[in-house]
């Protein structure tokens, strides 16, 4: 049990040692992630959907 607790202990100042060396990102940097994020998502999903319902007509028309 007593290893168990080392190794935690340990850990714990690993992580938080490479924690401090993160590089985060500023509010406005999240903010236009986020956005382009959503806006890639949004596009891909009608982009797909559009796709998806041609080959549905498409489909419809040969049976």
């Amino acid at each position: 049990m007593a290893k168990f607790i080392d190794d935690s202990k340990k850990f714990i100042r690993e992580v938080r040692a490479e924690m401090s060396k993160v590089t985060w990102p500023s509010w406005l940097e999240l903010k236009g992630s986020t956005i382009l994020v959503i806006i890639v998502s949004v596009f891909f999903a009608v982009y797909i959907g559009a796709v998806d319902v041609l080959l549905s007509l498409i489909r419809n028309l040969w049976v």
